[in-house]
């Protein structure tokens, strides 16, 4: 048996190793016998300690205090978390850590300008910001094209339970 270099012999053994996809060259006996497979790859042992855990929803009441930001324009129709359409002039909002179907007061800290809004998203996916506006409800509390972003309050009014009811009494009091 000659130990040359073969493109058959190759083949054969990349073919055995799995590493080459949709192989069609068929190892003969001497060859498959010739060459050991490849050793598969293994994935390394996870970390020890606790799994790491996604920050749940915050049904507390408590009030945020951050950057908003708003809807860009290329949004406007596209469907949201909670299946509704985003519409530009509506008080649709989107944050990581309210419940779908919040309603709470977003609260402009530069200008003291508030607005109601209904939480129907989720983002921004933007470090430091805690909720996305649609662009009428950021024209009412002073956040312009200009500036974009502005340090606000958000203080929940009504959090919908688990089950999706809304509760008897408001939020935060």
């Amino acid at each position: 048996m000659s130990t040359r270099f073969s493109p058959q012999r190759f083949a054969a053994a990349v073919c055995i190793g799995g590493l080459l996809a949709g192989c069609t060259t068929a190892p003969t006996r001497q060859e498959s016998t010739a060459q050991p497979a490849a050793p598969q790859a293994t994935q390394p042992a996870p970390p020890p300690g606790p799994p790491a855990t996604k920050p749940g929803l915050d049904r507390s009441g408590s009030k945020q205090v951050g950057k908003a930001s708003f809807y860009a324009d290329k949004f406007s129709g596209r469907k949201m978390a909670d299946g509704s359409r985003m519409d530009p002039r509506d008080d649709n909002a989107a944050s990581k850590t309210l419940p779908l179907g919040t309603t709470a007061k977003v609260t402009n800290l530069e200008t003291g300008r508030s607005a109601v809004v209904t939480i129907q998203d989720r983002g921004p996916y933007v470090k430091g910001r805690i909720v996305d506006l649609s662009p009428a409800t950021a024209r009412e509390i002073g956040i312009s094209r200009e500036n974009g972003v502005a340090k606000v309050e958000v203080t929940p009014l009504s959090i919908p339970q688990p089950d999706g009811k809304k509760p008897a009494s408001d939020a935060g009091r």
